[in-house]
């Protein structure tokens, strides 16, 4: 039985006898076990859907009843062939999704059956098990395709016999199959604008001359080298992603591109002009012997050249972290006066040079964290350095100091990540009449987030943070940090909302949080409190981390403060809880916006045991209570004795001073009379 209803956009909705869906001109049957296409759809379907299903045939007369189709999707069925004419009823069939069957059984009447489709534009035949010689096969047909996925199958081996017909291909998917040689495969395709050849065992690429590709995807192959056509040719190309694979060289480009983004991550490449120990290779030659039939040539080249001619004017983002790196040669990023991201994280390098030849006017990102970076120098007196920089990422190296004014020109700065660096913050006191090195970020008014975790700190005298307009501050792993006077909340009261305290050796509840009323999130995990701060209870945390402490329990009304009401996410494992005062626990799990990810994990105390907290045995609830009992029967056992001695001892002194007391009281009130 039929039913449908329509909404205000005019769209209608249906259920067929067999389970599917119909919305406007789309039919729903994914998931729905069919065995073959449904007969009883609307014959005006333009879309079905029938992904997730156990179809092995799709016979000649499945789609004769829809004429209009422009999109059919078989995704995870158990196709095993596609019979020839099927699909002489749809010859408007646009779009043909096939991924995840088994056409590789049947591939040539498969074959048969798609070359009746003149306007195809997309099709899917990924996970298809299907080898080079099956795809020469089943596109042999398909001159109108123009986006293709064969990603996931069994291709090795690629040559110009595979998409010779594929004139109006534009997209091209690959990846994820075994693919270890090409061989002229992709020149006739001349329209080709996105390739992406991921995840196959690519050795290297050479000759590369694909002018007309803007998007170029080769990461997670084997590849070794990069070489493109060394000619004066205008490439298209935009996107470049070489990461995840084994690198030397930084590689050769093309001349003249629209190259934008260039991803090199997780390779081995270096520069070998000059060696660690300072040995200079510049002057090093090799001679190659060319022979072409009786012509012979000998041609001298510096075997260590460093020198760039590729135009990278247009280059943005450049991404050469995990490489072996240890310096940039002198003028590097001079040829890419567009740069706005640079990633060069976890490399090698031991100083980095923020020069006048490379003023990098338009960075935003500059990340060289993870490196051995001992110096960073700045010619800070020839002009602005880095004014537009955003984010500036130098964590995890060994820099004790930054140059004087690197920050001055800044005038968009909001990240700075200095944590895990031997690093002060000034001003310092002086010491022997001399200033020791220390970072300044006062009166950087646009920064809003600082990372200065394990950088050492021993107090934080003095103001560091006046001036800016930090949201978030991360002082972990600081374990003196806060030693001394903490007047400096103060300075950043109004506009913080992050802190993170972990690991500084926190052991004072009386601590005074009162200040932050902004604040939203607070880390104290790792320290010694041995009950929560009293100040925490009137602010408005919506995230609070208390894990690794000396807790033994929470306030018995913690989930009836304001600190309670508004906590979104709360951390509280590995303390040592008592099991017999856990009524703040069954209190914070009736919170219902309340999130306590780690909740499996509190764990409490009972004699020497540590039991969970989520399901306490009956027997140590019943024992707790009994506890309770006992201990307010030995309050009254201890008091009633004290509280018979004093009676006794009144009412023997009442008797004693019986007499005196009704003398004085008929003294007072007057002489007595006869009855």
């Amino acid at each position: 039985l039929a039913a449908g209803w329509g909404d205000g956009a005019g769209a209608t909705w249906a259920m067929s006898p067999g389970g599917c869906e119909h919305v406007q001109s789309t039919a729903d049957c994914r998931r729905r076990w069919l065995s073959s296409v449904p007969r009883n759809l609307q014959g005006d379907i333009e879309e079905l859907l029938l992904d997730d299903n156990t179809i092995r045939v799709l016979g000649r007369a499945s789609l004769l009843l829809y004429c209009q189709l422009k999109h059919l999707s078989l995704v995870k069925n158990r196709l095993e062939l596609i019979e020839p004419g099927a699909f002489l009823g749809s010859q408007g069939l646009h779009a043909l999704s096939l991924a995840d069957n088994l056409l590789f059984t049947n591939y040539s009447l498969t074959a048969a059956a798609l070359s009746a489709l003149p306007a195809l534009r997309t099709l899917d035949l990924s996970g298809n098990h299907l080898t080079e010689d099956m795809v020469t096969v089943l596109l042999s047909n398909l001159s109108s395709l123009e986006s293709l996925s064969l990603s996931r199958n069994i291709i090795m081996r690629l040559d110009s016999s595979v998409f010779t017909n594929l004139t109006q291909l534009l997209e091209l998917n690959l990846e994820k199959n075994y693919i270890f040689e090409i061989d002229q495969a992709f020149e006739g395709l001349q329209r080709l604008q996105r390739l992406n050849i991921a995840y196959n065992y690519m050795p290297c690429i050479v000759n590369f001359s694909l002018t007309q590709l803007r998007v170029l995807n080769v990461s997670h192959n084997v590849i070794e080298w990069f070489l493109a056509l060394e000619n004066e040719d205008l490439f298209e190309l935009e996107v470049l992603d070489l990461s995840h694979n084994r690198l030397l060289f930084f590689p050769v480009l093309p001349r003249q591109s629209k190259l934008h983004s260039l991803l090199l991550k997780d390779n081995e490449m270096n520069f070998y002009q000059v060696l660690p120990n300072g040995t200079s290779l510049a002057n090093v030659t090799v001679q190659f012997l060319l022979i072409d039939g009786n012509s012979t040539n000998i041609t001298t080249v510096r075997l260590w050249d460093e020198v760039c001619y590729s135009n990278l004017s247009s280059l943005r983002l450049l991404d050469m972290s995990q490489n072996l790196f240890w310096y940039l040669p002198e003028g590097f990023l001079a040829k890419m006066p567009a740069l706005t991201h640079l990633k060069l994280s976890q490399n090698c390098l031991k100083t980095f040079h923020l020069s006048e030849q490379d003023p990098l006017a338009m960075l935003t990102e500059l990340d060289l964290s993870e490196n051995r970076l001992t110096e960073l120098r700045a010619d800070t007196g020839v002009g602005p350095i880095l004014p537009s920089l955003q984010l500036f990422n130098l964590s995890t190296n060994r820099l004790q100091a930054l140059p004087d004014g690197v920050f001055a020109h800044t005038r968009t700065i909001t990240t700075i990540d200095l944590s895990r660096n031997r690093l002060d913050l000034c001003p310092q006191p002086a010491v022997a009449g001399q200033s020791p090195p220390c970072v300044d970020v006062r009166g950087i008014a646009t920064l809003t987030h600082l990372s200065l975790a394990g950088c050492g700190l021993r107090g934080l005298g003095g103001h560091p943070f006046r001036g800016t307009a930090l949201t978030h501050l991360d002082l972990s792993d600081n374990r003196e940090a806060l030693s001394g006077d903490l007047g400096w909340l103060w300075d950043i009261a109004v506009t913080l909302r992050v802190l993170s305290l972990r690991n500084t050796s926190l052991s004072s509840a009386a601590v005074d949080f009162s200040a932050l009323q902004n604040l939203v999130g607070l880390d104290l995990s790792g320290n010694s409190l041995t009950a929560l701060p009293t100040s925490l209870a009137a602010l408005k945390l919506r995230s609070l981390d208390m894990r690794d402490n000396c807790l033994t329990a929470l306030p018995a009304d913690v989930a009836q403060k304001p600190l309670g009401r508004s906590l979104q996410e709360v951390y509280l494992s590995r303390n040592p809880y008592n099991c017999c005062t856990l009524g703040w626990w069954e209190s914070l799990q009736r919170v219902e916006q309340l999130r306590i990810p780690d909740g499996r994990e509190v764990t409490c105390s009972y004699g020497s045991r540590r039991l969970s907290a989520w399901a306490l045995p009956e027997a140590v609830l019943r024992d707790c209570r009994w506890q309770a009992a006992d201990l307010a029967l030995l309050y009254l056992v201890l008091a009633l004795p004290t509280c018979l001695t004093l009676l006794v001892a009144f009412t023997v002194v009442f008797l004693m001073l019986k007499p005196k007391l009704l003398k004085m009281v008929k003294s007072r009130c007057g002489a007595s009379s006869s009855y």
